[in-house]
C-alpha cells in the first residue's frame, strides 16, 4: 500500500512542478519568487539523493574508500572528489582560488587562464577510485600552478609526532612533468610544511612525511592541506586517477 502511495504522490509532485515550469514565463513576480525559493530547497535535496544513488548503483562503485593501508593506521581518507560525482563536473578558464567541490582549490597567477578541470569516470580494471580528476593547461604564462587539497578535521584529531602521513597517488602525465608534495600543518600562528617532490615518470607514487622532524605543536594542530604543486605546467594534460591518506604510528624501536 505504502508503494502505491508512494507513486500517487509522486506523480502530483511531478505534475506540480512541470506546471510551475510551464507557468514560470507569466507568473507573478511574488509567486515566482516563492517558486524559486522552494524550487531551490528541492533541488538540494534532490542533488543529495542523486549523488548517494549513483554512489549506491554505479560500478565501480562510486563512494568506495577502499584502498591499501600501512599497518596500524588509525585514520584514512579518499577526497569527495575520487569517491562520488561532482554536482559541478568541470570548470573552464579557471580563475585561481576556484573550487571544485568542497575540498579542491586550484590556485595560479596567470594573466589569462588557459587552464580546464574536470572530473572523469575511471573504468579500468586496476582503478580502485570511481572517479579521476582530469586538468589541460594550454598556454602558461603564470609562475605557479597548486591544487590544495583540504583534509577533514578528523585528520587533525589525535595527531602527534609519532605519526607518519602517507599520501598514494595514481597521476598520468601527457609528458613528464615535475610535481611537488607539500603537506601543510597549521598549528597556533605557525605552519609546518614539509616537501616531497614526486618520481618523475611514475604512475604510482607513494610519499610518506615522518612528524617526528617537525616542529608540531600536537596541542595546537588546527587544520592541514595537502599543495601539488606542478613546475612548468604548459601545454601538458595531468589526469588524477586516486588521491587517497592515511595516518600510522611510527613502529617503537
Amino acid at each position: 500500500m505504502g508503494g502505491f502511495l508512494d507513486k500517487v504522490f509522486h506523480k502530483r509532485s511531478l505534475r506540480r512542478w512541470r506546471q510551475g515550469a510551464v507557468q514560470a514565463a507569466s507568473m507573478p513576480l511574488p509567486l515566482l519568487r516563492q517558486q524559486r525559493t522552494q524550487a531551490r530547497k528541492l533541488r538540494e535535496q534532490l542533488d543529495r539523493l542523486i549523488h548517494i544513488a549513483d554512489g549506491r548503483l554505479a560500478l565501480p562503485q562510486i563512494g568506495s574508500s577502499f584502498f591499501p593501508r600501512p599497518h596500524g593506521t588509525d585514520w584514512s581518507w579518499r577526497p569527495e572528489l575520487w569517491r562520488g560525482p561532482m554536482p559541478t563536473p568541470g570548470l573552464s578558464s579557471v580563475p585561481s582560488k576556484s573550487q571544485l567541490g568542497d575540498e579542491i582549490t586550484l590556485f595560479h597567477d596567470c594573466a589569462i587562464s588557459e587552464l580546464t578541470l574536470r572530473q572523469l569516470r575511471n573504468g579500468r580494471e586496476e582503478d580502485l577510485a570511481p572517479f579521476g580528476l582530469r586538468m589541460d593547461v594550454f598556454k602558461f604564462d603564470g609562475s605557479f600552478l597548486s591544487l590544495v587539497v583540504d583534509l577533514p578535521i578528523e585528520a587533525c584529531q589525535g595527531l602527534s609526532r609519532h605519526h607518519l602521513v602517507r599520501v598514494d597517488s595514481i597521476i598520468e602525465t601527457e609528458k613528464p612533468i615535475e610535481i611537488f608534495a607539500r603537506l601543510n600543518i597549521r598549528h597556533g600562528p605557525n605552519t609546518e610544511q614539509l616537501v616531497r617532490e614526486l618520481p618523475l615518470g611514475e604512475k604510482s607514487v607513494t610519499v610518506e612525511y615522518d612528524l617526528a622532524y617537525s616542529n608540531l605543536n600536537e596541542k595546537r594542530i588546527e587544520k592541514i592541506w595537502l599543495d601539488l604543486i606542478f613546475e612548468a605546467p604548459d601545454m601538458n594534460q595531468v589526469v588524477l586517477r586516486d588521491l587517497t591518506f592515511a595516518r600510522h604510528r611510527r613502529a617503537n624501536i
